[in-house]
């Protein structure tokens, strides 16, 4: 029998099983994560563009022989360790393991086809079951329900991912969420249920992945998500805090209230549901006279509205019948009541708000709604994560202004503390030779009124430069329009593609295949799109991405640092600038060949006191503040992209 094989052995076989090279950093990486795992001790690695760093921590996880669960932020990297990495390294390391763990994938109960709704019909929103909706919507819907029994009959998943192309709201005709489920024990169609056998099957596997947000609700609301586990790899770390606040976020408005009402009134006898409708008419009220932003002490009419809502709806619950008075589960009756209850959770906590979280109203148009968040997530992941598991953490931008302290304290460690060590693995890249950092440092401060005629003159010069090639970042969706708007018309022979004007994976798609093209957009564009090559030689940010001043969340983790004393703005605004800045400045260099310029149209990079914070939280490019440098680099490219796509013959 062969002996167990140092990670070095298996990264090395799963590296040519995917058709990569050996990288110190990767390897570097592998063996800390190997060592955290053993010893128990926190890691932050900050691993760059290229490393390979998903491979750097599947290794050792493959190799602990105790399930790790590997958390991702986002659905792209999730499905790309499902259907590449993983497969890629159980093949390479069948040929040193006598036996290749088994993996698994855990999602929310709504990602799965729910076989009982497929087969019995959804509720409309009075509670009853309708067969099949009409029109487009029920072809959609028709075409899922036969690709869910399809499903079934082959063992697969009835995941998500796997279904033909559909609309949100045909997926909901044919799935549940957690509330909504009848539950294993009392669900006619437990035995063959697409969610509980994926939860079975994450019971026999060793690698278990899922996302930022089951990881919370399983770590710290200790709602029972995943199997019992010894250490978790965080993966897109920069985002574990944001995605778990959001986790955590409760939202309330007069409609979702009406609509629970609604679907009550089919199930109950008594006036309950009409006291609910009437709760609902009541917070519509209260709203209108109420401002949009932050509610730091509710008013009383405010407060009162608050426990007219949960009262009623405590009421109501208990007015429902039980399912032994009206015989076999009811879906619709069970989908009332799980609406009726989170009504009430939600009105209760509002009621109730503390100190320790944030409460504001948002008006979309017209639809007034009510939020509650937690303000300060740290000390929930230092208790009920760091706490009970081992921990390790991974990003291409963890170091923030030249370090970790600050992206460890907002996850609950304490600089100085024994219990994490840290480890930048750096870049195969080298990003003083293939990119250049430009900022406009005679450019005037931006306005409040968003881009003025300095700001769309240096885009326009910079993007004919490029010859197109351009991504451009946009701190708001009017900014990213009025520069496409600005530039198509100082430059018509060029395209330009702005965020809105199709699907965003369409839009990427076009970028990508027609490289002398733009794209603008906004957050969405500054994380997760990988855009290699000629297709985006020029990135351009039109401002530091500080957060809105009146933004409730940040303004009120702001104000709570500053009462503890500490600086607010660097800990809260500045952090939160420099990790978007680091994620935009990273859309430019994807791959060892790729060279261009990161534009930055906001002189505060080199003249505010903060401003070497955030320039310490950006890649290693050559910097300049001379526009005719950057334009002259941005000419040269152009000059040998063209030679290269129009050689001579």
């Amino acid at each position: 029998m062969p002996s167990t094989p140092d990670v070095r052995a298996v990264l090395h076989a799963a590296v040519e099983a995917v058709g990569g090279e050996d990288r110190p950093g990767q390897i570097e990486m592998a063996e800390a994560v190997q060592h955290a795992l053993e010893s128990g001790e926190h890691l932050l690695v900050q691993a760059g563009t290229g490393t390979g760093k998903s491979l750097g921590y599947l290794v050792p996880s493959l190799l602990h022989g105790k399930r790790v669960v590997v958390a991702t932020a986002t659905l792209n990297l999730q499905h790309q360790l499902v259907e590449r990495d993983i497969p890629a390294l159980k093949d390479a390391a069948r040929a040193t393991l006598d036996v290749v763990p088994h993996h698994a994938v855990v999602k929310g109960r709504s990602n799965y086809a729910c076989l009982h709704r497929v087969r019995e019909g959804a509720p409309d929103d009075q509670g009853t079951l309708v067969d099949v909706p009409e029109g487009s919507l029920g072809a959609e819907v028709l075409e899922l329900r036969e690709w869910a029994e399809e499903q079934a009959k082959g063992s697969h998943l009835g995941d998500r991912d796997a279904a033909p192309a559909h609309t949100e709201r045909a997926w909901r005709q044919v799935s549940v969420n957690h509330r909504e489920c009848l539950g294993a024990s009392r669900c006619a169609h437990a035995l063959e249920c697409f969610a509980e056998r994926a939860r079975e099957d994450a019971h026999t596997a060793q690698v278990v992945v899922t996302n930022h947000a089951l990881l919370a609700i399983d770590a710290i609301d200790g709602v029972p998500m995943l199997p019992e586990y010894d250490a978790v790899i965080v993966d897109e770390a920069h985002e574990l805090a944001a995605r778990v606040t959001q986790a955590s976020t409760d939202e309330l408005d007069p409609v979702v209230v009406e609509r629970a009402a609604r679907r009550a009134r089919a199930q109950v006898d008594g006036k309950e549901a009409d006291d609910l409708t009437d709760a609902s008419d009541a917070l519509a009220d209260v709203l209108a006279r109420t401002a949009e932003g932050r509610i730091d002490d509710p008013p009383q009419p405010l407060q009162e509205v608050l426990a007219f809502v949960r009262d009623t709806a405590r009421a109501c619950l208990s007015a429902f019948p039980k399912d032994k008075d009206k015989g076999e589960p009811d879906a619709a009756r069970q989908q009332a009541r799980g609406m009726v209850d989170d009504i009430r959770k939600i009105a209760e906590r509002m009621a109730a708000k503390g100190e320790t979280e944030v409460l504001w109203m948002s008006d979309n148009r017209g639809n007034k709604q009510l939020h509650i968040a937690p303000i300060d997530v740290s000390a929930s992941l230092r208790d009920k994560l760091f706490a009970d598991k081992t921990v390790v953490l991974t990003s291409a931008t963890l170091k923030l202004g030249g370090g970790f302290d600050p992206v460890a304290r907002s996850l609950g460690l304490a600089p100085g503390d024994d219990s994490w060590s840290s480890l930048d693995v750096g870049s195969p890249f080298d990003y003083r030779k293939q990119g250049m950092l430009y900022v406009a440092r005679d450019l005037p401060l931006p306005g409040r009124d968003g881009l003025e005629e300095a700001q769309l003159a240096e885009i326009a010069a910079l993007v004919e430069a490029a010859g197109g090639r351009t991504l451009g970042l946009f701190s708001s969706r009017r900014a990213a329009e009025k520069a496409a708007e600005e530039v198509r018309t100082r430059l018509p022979d060029i395209d330009i593609w702005c965020q809105g004007d199709a699907q965003l994976p369409e839009l990427a798609r076009r970028f990508a295949e027609t490289p002398s093209t733009c794209l603008f957009g906004t957050l969405s564009l500054w994380q997760g799109v990988d855009l290699p090559g000629d297709t985006c030689q020029l990135v351009i940010i039109d401002r530091v991405p500080f957060p809105r001043p009146d933004d409730p969340l940040m303004s009120a983790r702001q104000r709570l640092v500053e009462k503890r004393g500490g600086n607010g703005f660097m800990s809260v605004a500045a952090s939160h600038a420099a990790l978007l800045l680091a994620q935009g400045t990273g859309r430019l260099i994807r791959r060892a060949t790729d060279k261009g310029v990161v534009a930055i149209l906001d002189p505060r990079i080199v003249t505010a006191r903060y401003g070497s914070f955030l320039a310490a939280s950006l890649p290693d490019m050559w910097r300049t503040t001379e526009r005719e440098v950057a334009l002259a680099a941005l000419r040269r490219l152009d000059d040998a992209a063209n030679a290269v796509s129009t050689p001579e013959v």
